[in-house]
Order: C-alpha cells, then sequence, then structure tokens
C-alpha cells in the first residue's frame, strides 16, 4: 500500500482540529441555555403551584404543640407516657430473662416489679431535692396569703419527686 494512499483516506489533522474548535465553541451556549431553561421552569413551577411556603411539610411533620391527645392532654405528654410503658415494658423483660438464667443456675429469683420500681425510680441530688423544698415553701407562702392551710413540706417533696418518676 502506498503512504500518500493512506494519508488520503484518514481525515487530515486540521479538519479534525476544526471539528473539535466548533464542539468548544458550542460548549458555553449550551450551558446557558439550559441554565436559563432551568430557572425559567423553576419560576414557573413556583408561580404555578398553590401551596404556600407554611403550608409545606405539614402533612407528613407534626409539631408537639399540634398534637392533642385524649381530654385536651397535649401530645408531647400522651407521647412522654408511651415512651415511659415501653421503657417499662423493656425493662422487665430484660429482667425475666435475667429471672430465666438465675433459675437455670439454681439462685433465687428476683422479685420483678420491685426490681423495676428501683431501676426506674428517678435519681434525686440534694440540689434537686433542695429546689423543689424551696417550690414547696413558696407554694406555702402563696397559700398563706390566700388564707389557706400550709402543707407539710417534706410530704410535698416527696410527692413531686414521685412524680418525676411517673413521666
Amino acid at each position: 500500500m502506498d503512504v500518500s494512499a493512506a494519508h488520503r483516506s484518514s481525515p487530515a489533522r486540521g479538519d479534525r482540529m476544526r471539528d473539535n474548535l466548533t464542539v468548544q465553541s458550542a460548549f458555553g451556549t449550551v450551558v446557558w441555555v439550559v441554565s436559563i431553561l432551568g430557572i425559567v421552569g423553576a419560576v414557573l413551577g413556583l408561580a404555578l403551584n398553590r401551596r404556600t411556603w407554611d403550608a409545606y411539610g405539614r402533612d407528613h411533620v407534626v409539631r408537639d404543640s399540634e398534637l392533642t391527645g385524649v381530654g385536651g392532654v397535649s401530645g408531647s405528654r400522651v407521647m412522654a407516657a408511651a415512651a415511659v410503658a415501653e421503657r417499662d415494658e423493656e425493662v422487665r423483660q430484660m429482667l425475666e430473662a435475667g429471672n430465666a438464667r438465675r433459675r437455670r443456675r439454681g439462685e433465687t429469683e428476683l422479685d420483678i416489679e420491685a426490681e423495676l420500681v428501683r431501676l426506674t425510680a428517678p435519681t434525686v441530688d440534694d440540689e434537686l431535692r433542695s429546689e423543689i423544698r424551696d417550690l414547696v415553701i413558696a407554694r406555702n407562702h402563696r397559700r398563706a396569703r390566700r388564707g389557706q392551710p400550709a402543707l407539710d413540706v417534706e410530704a410535698e417533696v416527696k410527692r413531686h419527686i414521685a412524680e418525676l418518676g411517673r413521666t
């Protein structure tokens, strides 16, 4: 085969360079056209959409303030009570599994309910106990101004601490 024939059958190097320059010069135009079309599409989508910004997420996300439970109880309290009940059930299941292991080893079993109360009881340090006592004393002062009898401070402190374990 003749060397000159091989050169004639393939496109000239200059022709390939011209094709590349044509594609490269069109790239900027394509980017601008696609960007403008995207912006126009976004503006049309916003204009044609009937929802306001406040309405987004209303169907799927609910704030705690929007929840109401039985009898007007707030949703966060209902959810908190459900979480406490679920926690107690899981702790009870773990204690039952521990008792099953103790039974297999021949050891004495634990009282599940007493152990559950012990494990889920709130931990109250002296600072918290003092703060609760101060609140009860302040409540007694308000009751005295209204002419009501004073409450037993220690009994009220114990009641408030017990309420911490229930919520």
